[in-house]
């Protein structure tokens, strides 16, 4: 174990790291106090099963924060523990083993019936945590490498029996930070945050190369109160996908997604969204509130993805604050998804689409502003939009907006929205009451680098 006396950090090595401040746990460790090695080779799956589970003994008594120092740490998947900090130092890359045999297999998700990728289990997430309560992922923007390349290769060439490790996941949890990280080259998708509450996501870098698949950013799925603020993301999917349930399993489970804040995002992804709306959402989608969002070459702004089977509903949505540059398209609702899990969905659940605001936007280098698209006997009703201003590219097509199975109003949009969208000389609402999860206190851990 370690001692923290006077703000310095000392190891029975008889190595020191001074520390500007360690505040986010009574008790606080170094990776390399269990064996760890930063040489990028030596394997740290150990080290760090070891640390947490240690750790994990303090919970009662103030928790315990472990920090991973400067150095390239090689390590399989790991658990996390409750009352708990993991922090990784600026200078810190935490590297992912590509080897399977260090991945267990768990059961899908409850809410999806069968894995994403394939049928049956799927493998553990590379960060993973179920049943718990304050947990806080941090650094001073330290890196985790997913190492995904392999990963994704044997994906294309249909060589996985599983669902591909997400980079970071945490279920049936409450109080959940992750945060000031450097995400890469995930094998599939970021940050899922699962069947939790009260999870505030801030100040991610993401990055992961265009074409490579389904690399989503962040993906709040079947959660209450998330915040998700200042994050800058490079996707070869959706930047922000938020998600409740695959068809009949989601309906069954019946756990949605409500009260979302995002705020402050960049995205680039041009192949997908910025935000994206399902297409999984069998749990039902309320109350998402979305503002400050800059997006630079990519597919869509706002999209809504469903489908016959889907059931649930997304509603109450409200976007304000886009400004977008170079997209194929502005809006996009889809209502002839299709992707099911299996032939056992239902084909008379027809998702309900209603109450989708958006205000205050700037498009440029558009080439198309809108293709709203519901579903026979199923109209997607209040959709409001106001105040958007869509310059067309040198490529756009002739017809700007391509509606059917829609209600909605328009005020104030160019180029003039479908009659679908009449102009109504509004202003499309956004929620000025505050959500709980924006009075949870941002915990904030910093460590210097001095060492000797």
């Amino acid at each position: 174990m370690v001692v923290l006396t006077w703000g310095v950090l000392c190891l029975r090595t008889a190595e020191c790291i001074e520390y500007e401040a360690l505040s986010c746990r009574k008790h606080t460790a170094l990776l390399t106090d269990f064996g760890g090695k930063g040489d990028g080779k030596t394997s740290n799956t150990e080290a760090f099963r070891k640390a947490i589970h240690e750790l994990s003994k303090f919970a009662t008594d103030g928790g315990a924060q472990l920090i991973v120092p400067p150095g390239k740490w090689l390590t399989g998947p790991f658990n996390l523990t409750s009352k708990f900090t993991l922090y990784i130092h600026q200078d810190a890359v935490i590297l992912v083993s590509q080897d399977e045999a260090e991945w267990d297999l768990i059961p899908p998700l409850p809410s999806y019936g069968i894995g994403r990728d394939n049928p049956g289990p799927r493998f553990i997430s590379f960060i993973f945590g179920t049943n718990l309560t304050d947990v806080v992922i941090t650094g001073g923007n330290g890196t985790i490498d997913g190492q995904g390349q392999l990963w994704w290769t044997k994906f294309r060439q249909g060589q996985l029996k599983n669902t591909r490790p997400y980079l970071i996941e945490i279920m049936f949890s409450d109080h959940v930070q992750i945060s000031n990280l450097t995400l890469i080259n995930s094998p599939s998708w970021n940050v899922h945050p699962v069947y939790s509450s009260f999870v505030v996501i801030k100040g991610l870098t993401i990055l992961a190369p265009v074409d490579s698949p389904n690399t989503d950013g962040i993906d709040p799925d079947s959660c209450s109160n998330t915040r998700i603020e200042d994050c800058f993301i490079v996707s070869g999917d959706d930047c922000i996908a938020v998600k409740s349930g695959w068809d009949e399993y989601g309906i069954a489970f019946g756990m949605p997604t409500k009260h979302l804040s995002i705020r402050n995002l960049t995205c680039i992804s041009p192949d997908s969204a910025v935000i994206a709306l399902g297409s999984e959402m069998s749990g039902g989608i309320q109350d998402v509130r979305a503002e400050n969002i800059a997006a630079i070459t990519s597919e869509s702004g706002l999209r809504i993805k469903t489908a016959i089977g889907r059931g649930a509903y997304v509603k109450d949505v409200f976007v304000r604050g886009m400004t977008l540059q170079t997209m194929k398209y502005t809006f996009w609702i889809t209502g002839d998804y299709g992707s099911h899990p299996d032939d056992h969905y239902d084909p008379k659940a027809l998702p309900v689409i209603q109450g989708i605001n958006v205000k205050d936007v700037v498009a440029k280098n558009v080439t198309i502003a809108g293709k709203l698209a519901g579903i026979d006997g199923d109209t997607f009703n209040g959709i409001c939009i106001s105040n958007v201003a869509i310059e067309l590219s040198e490529q756009a097509k002739q017809l700007q907006w391509n509606c059917s199975n829609i209600k909605g109003v328009s005020s104030q949009v160019g180029p003039q929205p479908c009659v679908l969208l009449p102009d109504k000389n509004t202003d499309c609402p956004f929620p000025t009451d505050t959500l709980p999860v924006d009075k949870i206190q941002f915990q904030t851990c910093a460590a210097a680098t001095t060492m000797h």
